[in-house]
């Protein structure tokens, strides 16, 4: 009988691994990562641009007035007990009035404008248009804690009208 020799196998405890397989294995390498590019770009809404338009900078200097008129109406409100008072002809109760309008309308244009595209309003002339928006909001978070504390304090805010007090 012939006699088989046998020899012990060895096991290889790592396979033959080549840049195909390490690939494979470990697909986030730094050496061989293939990064897919992306690029956005946000298109500008003609509608909401209005940079540098001469209306612009009207809005942005009403608003830069308005809101000194409704900060010294709400210390007038906070002390006294009412508003401004109406001033020769009524000037300076429609001026108040006005002054509430304008912030409260920079305010709807900022959020519809950052709803739109994302962002606020832009920077305008000279950054007044963004200076406006800042303070439409500053303005509005004193109007928010004044009226609070009026009505918290009386019940109730006062008219428009003046009153016989």
């Amino acid at each position: 009988m012939a006699m088989a020799s046998l020899s012990p196998l060895r096991p290889t405890l790592q396979p033959h691994l080549n840049q195909h397989s390490l690939s494979r294995l470990y697909p986030f390498s730094l050496h061989h990562s293939r990064r897919p590019s992306l690029l956005c770009k946000a298109k500008e809404d003609p509608a909401t641009t209005t940079s540098s338009s001469p209306l612009s900078l009207g809005i942005a200097v009403s608003g830069l007035v308005a809101s000194p008129v409704i900060a010294y109406s709400l210390y007038t409100l906070k002390t006294t007990g009412c508003g401004l008072p109406p001033g020769p002809g009524g000037s300076l109760g429609a001026l108040e009035g006005v002054s509430y309008l304008i912030v409260a309308g920079i305010v709807v244009w900022s959020i519809v404008t950052k709803v739109r595209t994302g962002s606020g309003l832009p920077a305008g002339p000279y950054g007044l248009l963004g200076g406006a928006e800042g303070l439409a909001y500053l303005t509005l978070a004193g109007i928010v804690v004044v009226f609070g504390l009026q009505i918290y304090e009386t019940g109730s805010l006062p008219g428009p009208l003046p009153s016989d007090q």
